[in-house]
C-alpha cells in the first residue's frame, strides 16, 4: 500500500515510541499516588506531540496527510477516553490501590499498542487485497455503534462481572492468587511455590478489554486514511497520554454520559463513509465524504455530547431535591 513514510522514518518513529514508553516505566518504578499537577504536566506534553507532528507532517508531505492525521488522532483520542472509562471501572473492581494505578495503566497502554500494531498490519492487507476491505470495515464499524448506542440508551454497566472472564477464571484455574497486592510484582513465590498477585489479574482483564478496542478503532482510522504509516501514528500518539490523563480526567470521565452516545454516532458516520468510498471505486457515481467534512463531523459530534452532558449532571441535583 501507498504510504509516506520509508524505512527509516518507521525505525525513527518506533524507536521514539519505545523511548517514550521506556521514560514511562521508569516514571512508574517507584510506586506512588499521582497529583494533579504531575499528571496535568504529562497530559500536556503528550497532547503537544501530535500536533507538533502534524505540523511537521505539513512542512514535509503537504496539508493532506497532515488533516487526515489530525482527524484520525480526534477519533482515536475519543476512542482512547472510552477506553479509559472502562479502565477506570475495572480499576474500582480489582480495588487496585492507588500507588500502582499508573503502572497498571502503562501495562493497559502497552497491551494496545501491540494489539493494534497486528491489526493495523492485519487491515493493510486486507486493503491490498482489494477494496472490499472498506466494506467489511464499514459493516464492523456499523455493527459496533448498534451494539454501543443500544448500551447506552438502555443504561447498561460498561463493565462486565470481572470474575466472570474466561481469560481471570482460567488464571486462576494455572496459578493460586494471593490474597493481597506486592507492590508492581505479579508473580510471587509464597510457601514454596510460585503464585499470581492481583495485578497480574487486573493486568489480563485489561489486556482482553483492549482486544475489544482495537477491533473497533483500527477499522475506524482506516476510514480517515488508507496509509499505514498514518494509522500506526495516531493509535500511538492517542494512545501515550493515557497514563497522565487518567489522572486529569478521573473524576470527569463519570460525568460525561452521552460520550458513549457520541462515540457510536462517530463510528456509524465512519462505517457510512467507508461503505460509500467502497460504492465509489464499483461505481464512480457515488459521492464519498472529504476529510475535512470527517473532522467537522466527528468534532462537532464531541462538542454536542460534552454540552448534553454537563447539562445533564446540572439537572441531576435538581431531580433530587
Amino acid at each position: 500500500m501507498h504510504s509516506v513514510a520509508s524505512p527509516a522514518l518507521w525505525f525513527i518513529s518506533i524507536a521514539v515510541l519505545l523511548g517514550l514508553l521506556v521514560v514511562d516505566f521508569l516514571v512508574t518504578r517507584r510506586p506512588h499516588e499521582v497529583s494533579i499537577k504531575e499528571a496535568a504536566g504529562w497530559s500536556i506534553f503528550y497532547l503537544a506531540l501530535p500536533f507538533v507532528f502534524g505540523l511537521w507532517l505539513w512542512y514535509e508531505f503537504g496539508s493532506g496527510q497532515s488533516l487526515e492525521f489530525i482527524t484520525g488522532f480526534v477519533v482515536e483520542k475519543s476512542l482512547s477516553v472510552d477506553n479509559l472509562f472502562v479502565f477506570m471501572l475495572l480499576l474500582a473492581a480489582f480495588s487496585v490501590p492507588s500507588e500502582i494505578q499508573q503502572r497498571v495503566l502503562l501495562y493497559g497502554i502497552v497491551g494496545a499498542l501491540v494489539l493494534r500494531g497486528i491489526f493495523i498490519a492485519a487491515g493493510a492487507a486486507m486493503l491490498s487485497a482489494g477494496t472490499w476491505a472498506f466494506l467489511v470495515f464499514g459493516l464492523v464499524l456499523l455493527a459496533s455503534a448498534v451494539k454501543i448506542l443500544h448500551a447506552a440508551l438502555a443504561g447498561e454497566p460498561e463493565a462486565k462481572d470481572t470474575s466472570k472472564m474466561r481469560s481471570v477464571r482460567l488464571l486462576r484455574r494455572l496459578m493460586p492468587v494471593t490474597d493481597d497486592y506486592r507492590g508492581t510484582k505479579m508473580i510471587v513465590r509464597e510457601q514454596g511455590r510460585r503464585a499470581l498477585t492481583p495485578l497480574a489479574i487486573v493486568v489480563v482483564a485489561i489486556f482482553a478489554t483492549d482486544v475489544v478496542f482495537a477491533i473497533d478503532s483500527v477499522p475506524a482510522v482506516y476510514g480517515i486514511t488508507e496509509d499505514p504509516y498514518l494509522v500506526f501514528t495516531t493509535n500511538a500518539f492517542a494512545l501515550l497520554g493515557l497514563r497522565a490523563l487518567y489522572f486529569v480526567l478521573h473524576s470527569a470521565l463519570a460525568k460525561l454520559v452521552h460520550l458513549n452516545h457520541g462515540l457510536a454516532l462517530i463510528l456509524a458516520f465512519i462505517g457510512v463513509k467507508l461503505v460509500l468510498h467502497w460504492a465509489h471505486d464499483v461505481w464512480p457515481s457515488v459521492p464519498t465524504i472529504p476529510t475535512p467534512v470527517s473532522l467537522a463531523v466527528i468534532v462537532a459530534t464531541l462538542g454536542v455530547v460534552t454540552l448534553t452532558s454537563l447539562r445533564a449532571n446540572r439537572k441531576e441535583p435538581a431531580s433530587l431535591d
